[in-house]
């Protein structure tokens, strides 16, 4: 299992780093360690991060469409934001989807730390969803995910994924930092 969760946690590495960067190609990394994290995440009986490789799948396709069409009318990657209401709207439903999800698990399955993995699920639902829309509040949602999945990790012994928790933290502060200055200067010059 361990090599396999290098590579995944690799692929993942080299994934977000282009997301940072605002770069289509950060896809098909996304799509190959989504796959590879889901047969990880199902040996560590984390089911709902298991699941959640499969939303991924989905999510990323539709962000490369949605990227792709972006590019190509404006020539760039453009960084949105959400209104404070859709921003409170998302919250609740982050929470609402992690309450629930983690009851369901803790009922009905041996899911380690079924409410934890459940709230690390529901925000990552939301920033992936967020980051295909390109929204900047997703870089916020990852950094909050980053830091409950290290201990989580930590816990079950997974130490490349523990360890790629701490890099993607670090790479999610400078795509926060990038995509604020790409909205700020698109600001001033519209």
């Amino acid at each position: 299992m361990n090599s396999i969760e290098a590579i995944a946690a690799a692929l993942i590495v080299v994934n977000v780093a282009l997301v940072a960067r605002r770069s289509i190609w950060n896809y098909p990394f996304a799509i190959a360690a989504v796959a590879i994290y889901a047969v990880v995440f199902a040996r560590a009986r984390l089911y709902s991060d298991m699941l959640l490789q499969g939303f991924f799948l989905v999510v990323n396709l539709y962000g490369w469409v949605n990227w792709a069409r972006i590019r190509a009318a404006a020539g760039d990657v453009l960084v949105e934001t959400l209104t404070p209401q859709t921003r409170a709207l998302w919250a609740a439903g982050v929470i609402v989807a992690a309450a629930g999800w983690g009851t369901v698990m803790h009922r009905y399955t041996d899911a380690s730390y079924p409410w934890w993995d459940a709230g690390i699920a529901g925000a990552s639902i939301a920033a992936q969803v967020l980051q295909a829309r390109r929204r900047l509040e997703s870089w916020w949602l990852w950094i909050a995910v980053d830091v409950a999945s290290v201990p989580l990790y930590a816990a079950k012994g997974l130490w490349f994924t523990t360890a790629l928790y701490l890099v993607l933290l670090a790479i999610s502060v400078a795509g926060l930092i990038d995509w604020r200055r790409a909205r700020a200067v698109r600001m001033v010059m519209a």
